[in-house]
């Protein structure tokens, strides 16, 4: 039997090549003479950087860059296993997760780490750039990434803009001269899951500015500051980014690597579909295994689970998914290729046990599905 074991990570709990490797000890234990393909997945979000550099044999690289607060922090940047494609997470250099609660401020918070990062990839000489954009601390509009790259946002006396959202309105003159020119000659790439315009009721400061610190007065500045500046990207670039379904993505950041970068938004987990070569390896499997730490009926919004299934759903091939949790609503993914879904609890249990756990629980349950699977083989 060939299997393709195509998980997600599970938070807190296990990485998406270590559920795999669990899944394939379980199979073995009944078949060890099965075919196991193992193919680290993700959905764009927190952890893509490691399953793609695990799915490829790439390599993580740690760099100091400027967090989102001016501080140094330490961010990872993933070359893939052909050495010609970056992946960089920037909530790794810009994410909310580097700041207190009480520290955030989207008024100064920037992107310019995010800038840093792009720039180490550039020195590597990639010809691929992969940019996951959820989980920002900012709402700069990618302004501070432009900046790191040398590009120069300037007010009306020719003085460069302070670093964060809530200088933008000054803004009077972008200067592109000083533009790192290996910009143009890479394919820059976005997982982007959202589909918020950069301003508006539904942009990135109404909807995203509230969980980053913003106040309903500052929510209204920011906005107000995000349509000044894709206004002036319109009049002085001629690229509109307002309207753009995923320019308000990570505080507007979508909209700058639209405009400063040429960046093509994707979602994430099609991009990881993509660069897996996931599709190649399903052709010819008995079965597609993949898996997450929750799953419910929101999975069908561009998950992990659902993205693979749609894959081996082209080759009427069954996909079967392990969940450390089961909500509501998950009957619609039975429409969708997916064609059982099997809790990995053995017994309840705290939260706590459950993380700890993880892998034991994965290994057990692979093992149980395998002795089905087998008996099915033989009749």
């Amino acid at each position: 039997m060939k299997f393709v074991l195509a998980p997600d990570s599970f938070k807190e709990s296990m990485t998406a090549k270590e559920v795999a490797d669990a899944m394939e000890r379980g199979i073995r234990k009944v078949m060890p003479d099965a075919e196991c393909i193992k193919v680290p997945m993700a959905d764009g979000g927190e952890g893509t950087t490691q399953s793609l550099v695990d799915a490829t044999n790439g390599r993580i690289y740690k760099v100091k860059v400027m967090g989102p607060l001016g501080d140094t922090v330490e961010a990872e940047l993933g070359i893939l296993g052909d050495k010609e494609t970056a992946i960089i997470e920037m909530a790794s250099a810009s994410g909310i997760q580097l700041i207190s609660k009480e520290e955030r401020n989207p008024l100064v918070a920037t992107t310019f780490g995010t800038g840093q990062l792009i720039k180490e990839a550039l020195d590597m000489g990639v010809k691929n750039l992969l940019i996951g954009i959820g989980g920002s601390a900012t709402n700069d509009g990618g302004a501070g990434m432009f900046q790191a790259l040398g590009g120069r946002l300037l007010d009306k006396e020719g003085n460069e803009l302070p670093k964060g959202g809530g200088a933008l309105d000054k803004l009077h003159r972008i200067d592109i001269s000083n533009l790192d020119p290996r910009l143009s000659k890479i394919n820059v790439e976005v997982a982007c899951d959202v589909s918020n315009s950069l301003t508006g009721k539904t942009g990135a400061s109404h909807i995203f500015g509230p969980q980053k610190g913003a106040t309903p007065e500052m929510v209204e500045r920011l906005d107000n500051n995000l349509k000044h500046y894709g206004n002036v990207i319109r009049d002085q670039l001629g690229i509109e980014v307002d309207t753009v379904p995923g320019a308000g993505a990570a505080g507007g950041l979508g909209a700058g690597l639209m405009a400063f970068l040429s960046a093509k938004l994707i979602k994430g987990v099609e991009l990881v579909i993509k660069y897996t070569e996931l599709e190649k390896h399903v052709v010819g499997a008995d079965y597609v295994w993949t898996g997450e730490g929750s799953i419910d009926g929101q999975t069908l919004y561009g998950k992990t689970p659902f993205g693979v299934a749609s894959v081996a759903k082209k080759y009427d091939i069954p996909t079967l998914v392990l969940a450390g949790s089961i909500g509501e609503g998950v009957d619609v993914l039975y429409n969708h290729g997916i064609t059982s879904i099997i809790g990995i609890l053995q017994s309840p249990t705290s939260l706590e046990d459950a993380l700890k756990n993880g892998i034991e629980n994965v290994e057990r349950t692979s093992e149980n599905i395998a002795r089905i699977l087998s008996t099915l083989s033989k009749e």
